[in-house]
């Protein structure tokens, strides 16, 4: 499953997947990848600065992530251009979800920040219900 969001022409969409080989359920460990793709759709260039990460886990504990750039890089998207990563998240938990924001310079020197959408972390060990 594919989640968006765009802010000022800035599109991220990003695709979970729990990953069952790096995962060890027994000792309350779930880890899961995703990939974000962060498109650039309006007029001017941008570059992402600094990310921020909010991360709950089922038993409502959430951990707080910032720094600079993502995966080592502060990429710079002229228009039209993309930008692709794929990082991991660990929870104790076998579900919870991640929600975010990168702040964003434009070629004016303005900061934005640009919603990352929240998206859910699943695992087969995640108990259903129906509601």
């Amino acid at each position: 499953m594919s989640y968006e969001a765009t802010t000022r022409d800035i599109r991220v969409q990003v695709e979970p997947n729990f990953l069952e080989e790096d995962s060890s359920p027994g000792q309350g460990y779930y880890f899961w990848a995703y990939t974000v793709e962060i498109a650039n759709r309006g007029d001017q260039t941008v570059q992402l600065l600094s990310r921020h990460w909010r991360i709950t886990d089922a038993a409502g504990r959430t951990q707080e992530v910032r720094g600079a750039g993502v995966v080592g890089a502060q990429p710079t998207l002229s228009p039209g251009e993309s930008f692709r990563y794929t990082s991991g998240a660990p929870l104790r938990t076998p579900s919870g979800f991640m929600r975010g924001s990168y702040q964003m310079e434009a070629e004016d020197g303005q900061t934005f920040d640009v919603a990352i959408p929240a998206f859910s972390l699943d695992s087969p060990y995640a108990l259903r219900s129906v509601n």
